[in-house]
């Protein structure tokens, strides 16, 4: 119901300020009875044609009935209508409607209660079909979009809810605006705005996306792996044809061992390694253990001398 306008009231006072002046009069002087009843017809036609009088906003349609029949649509600005033959049935709103609507406790395709939260964003474009093809279009319209969200739900899986939203929003459009177009509405968009699911299957999707985190890294470090030994090989061959890369290699790893902060740390180096990383024949150290080697195996023991020098002299005495 439209709240009444300042211009109805004005106009009344206007209107009816003749009158109140002749019952004035009449009350004054207590002429004829003339003046009586001028004054109360007059105050009669003001407050009907003030009645009649009606004020349509910029964004509004007025749907007129005269004696219950369809007789057009009024507005924007004012207009007037026939006291007691016409009236004003519907004030309908053409700007952009929303309408917030949800289906709790659904089941999806793959038997998955959930609740979903959407808003439909719909105009009326024809009012003379919305307010003579349906009784209320609000409410059909909020009960036509919870009957297309659940059906939409019960055909959908819910890894589509959760990851193809814009898909759903399309399919819910198009059957909104196919059952809505025949009351002359308009549905301009469709969005999903929460899909709620049960704690306990979310505690289970969260851990099933941390195991196929963990599988992606395993194998992230495995693929890793496999390219570091590819390119190992790749320079075994490099260096098996070219010693003196794998010397200069060798001396590089020494240094790189070699090389800390403090300069109190000892480093032991086998001469195997050495000998290995062809670095023996150039070490000092390695050549010095080799003639202590040599000389130890051509000199006899001096053990060995002290005890054949006793068994001389034992052989000696004895004779």
């Amino acid at each position: 119901m439209k709240e009444p306008n300042p211009l109805q009231v004005i106009l009344f006072f206007v209107l009816v300020a003749p009158g109140i002046y002749l019952l004035y009069t009449w009350a004054a002087g207590t002429g004829p009875a003339a003046y009586l009843w001028a004054g109360i017809i007059a105050a009669i036609i003001a407050l009907l044609i003030a009645g009649s009088l009606k004020i349509a906003d910029q964004w509004e349609k007025a749907v007129v009935l005269r004696l219950g029949r369809f007789t057009g649509l009024r507005g924007p600005g004012p207009f007037f209508i026939v006291p007691f033959a016409e009236r004003v049935a519907y004030w309908i709103d053409l700007r952009v409607i929303t309408t917030s609507f949800r289906a709790e406790k659904t089941l999806t395709k793959d038997t998955v209660p959930v609740d979903v939260e959407a808003v439909l964003f719909w105009k009326v474009l024809d009012p003379e079909r919305a307010s003579l093809e349906v009784e209320d279009y609000r409410t059909a319209i909020s009960w036509a979009s919870q009957t297309a969200l659940r059906e939409v739900i019960g055909k959908s899986f819910l890894s589509e809810m959760l990851e193809g939203r814009e898909k759903l929003d399309a399919v819910l459009q198009k059957i909104i605006d196919t059952r809505t177009e025949q009351w002359g509405i308009h549905v301009s968009s469709v969005e999903i705005r929460d899909v709620i699911i049960p704690p306990e299957l979310q505690d289970a999707m969260s851990m099933q996306a941390q195991a196929e985190r963990e599988r992606q890294a395993r194998v992230i470090l495995g693929d890793s792996e496999r390219q570091i030994a590819e390119k190992f090989e790749e320079a075994a061959r490099t260096y098996e044809n070219n010693p003196t890369a794998l010397h200069l290699r060798a001396m590089n790893m020494l240094y790189e061992g070699l090389k800390v902060k403090d300069n109190a740390t000892l480093v032991i180096v086998p001469a195997s390694v050495l000998e290995t990383m062809n670095l023996g024949s150039t070490t000092g150290l390695v050549s010095l253990a080799k003639l202590q080697e040599l000389e130890r195996k051509k000199k006899p023991p001096v053990a060995e001398e002290e005890s054949r020098d006793r068994a001389e002299e034992g052989k000696k005495s004895a004779e």
